[in-house]
């Protein structure tokens, strides 16, 4: 989580919210927003946060096919035994499952012909996090280097842990690629988000992680339950985005997220915390009703020059993440998604074969972009 101002300063802005909530209390759950110090980008940003507030009091019905929750976050990687030996020794997820999927009913839903995939999923805390390895078609291509916060294929997921000095000791112990120089914390000055620690970093293949610590009072009341864990499960993914209003607009009126509370992050520990130089970032979260984890979108306002997402990407290139998102009707889901012109992956909806359901985890999928080009699969269990 990325964080240095927020808009609404109050602890609250950082806990879930709840399923349905009214009007009238989201905007209690919300809140204002505060001042913004750069003057050559507060117009625009208080412009677009204002907007953003907005949005976050607005409420509409629930509607069939609305996203209950995040079930995995994915990404593709090259070797799944080196990843599954980096997540489960040095980061102490567990290896829940290790299996192989291959026929057209996955090749239509990765958007992958010929594919022979083999899966393994991993679990910290309640979260489960999925890795893919193509045994077939060869592994695509490599995360570019270098790589920025700022790129619009950037994506990562955030793992909370309880005592960050011991978490960042073992980064250290085990040689971990570090993008931030060392963690930052949140200082007094933004009571919001006061005492909230963060570093960011990669795993052996470039994939972006980071670790967070919450203080008692900030983010989901689970992550302060007494644990003897240090590593304690995923708070959210990340993604950057070049139109948060778009963004917005797709998870919440199409797929039925929250949004969440606006902060726009700035100032010397968000440039070390992103290894970006005059840094400011506006982070916008979008809530599913069941949660952790939830989905941010990160827009850099500066600085310029971050690239685009490849309009070639494939799910067997290695900067490609799949969030995986449940509904309990795909079909109404697809539907609005068809008709508001969301590029899809998947032609039409994937029926698992009844042999995979169980290691899969879902009987139906469907995988298409966002409007910033990032994927999604949705499913119905």
């Amino acid at each position: 989580m990325d964080y240095s101002m927020m808009f609404n300063s109050s602890p609250a802005s950082r806990l879930p919210i709840k399923p349905r909530l009214t009007p009238a209390r989201r905007k209690t759950a919300i809140g204002g927003f505060g001042y913004v110090p750069r003057d050559l980008l507060a117009a625009g940003i208080l412009a677009l946060a204002l907007a953003l507030s907005g949005n976050a009091g607005y409420a509409r019905d629930r509607l069939p096919g609305d996203v209950e929750r995040l079930k995995f976050i994915g990404f593709t990687v090259a070797d799944v035994d080196r990843e599954t030996t980096f997540f489960t020794k040095v980061l102490s997820f567990e290896k829940v499952s290790d299996f192989r999927v291959a026929g057209s009913e996955y090749d239509k839903m990765e958007g992958v012909f010929n594919a022979n995939m083999r899966i393994v999923h991993l679990k910290l805390g309640e979260q489960i996090v999925e890795l893919t390895q193509y045994i077939s078609p060869p592994t695509g291509r490599p995360i570019p280097v270098p790589s920025y916060s700022n790129d619009e294929w950037f994506e990562h997921m955030a793992i909370v842990v309880r005592d960050m000095d011991a978490a960042y000791k073992i980064l250290q112990e085990n040689n971990v690629q570090q993008i931030s120089a060392n963690p930052i914390t949140i200082p007094e000055s933004n009571p919001g988000a006061a005492g909230i620690k963060a570093v960011k970093f990669r795993d052996p293949e470039g994939h972006d992680l980071e670790l967070i610590y919450f203080p008692a009072g900030k983010a989901d009341p689970a992550w302060q339950k007494p644990t003897s864990r240090l590593f304690l499960g995923l708070s959210h993914t990340a993604m950057t985005v070049d139109n948060t209003e778009k963004g917005v607009a797709f998870y919440r009126d199409l797929l039925g997220f929250d949004v969440g509370g606006v902060t726009f992050n700035t100032g010397v520990t968000q440039e070390v915390l992103d290894d970006l130089f005059n840094d400011t970032c506006l982070v916008t979260p979008m809530m599913p009703i069941s949660q952790p984890p939830h989905i941010e979108f990160l827009d850099y306002k500066t600085p310029p020059g971050g690239r685009p997402m490849p309009i070639d990407t494939k799910a067997i290139d290695l900067w490609h993440w799949q969030t995986t998102l449940v509904t309990k009707d795909i079909q109404a889901a697809a539907d609005r998604l068809r008709k508001a012109g969301a590029q899809f992956i998947t032609p039409d909806i994937v029926s698992i074969p009844q042999e995979t359901q169980a290691e899969l985890g879902f009987k139906k999928a469907l995988m298409v972009r966002d409007p910033n080009g990032h994927a999604i699969r949705l499913i119905e269990e």
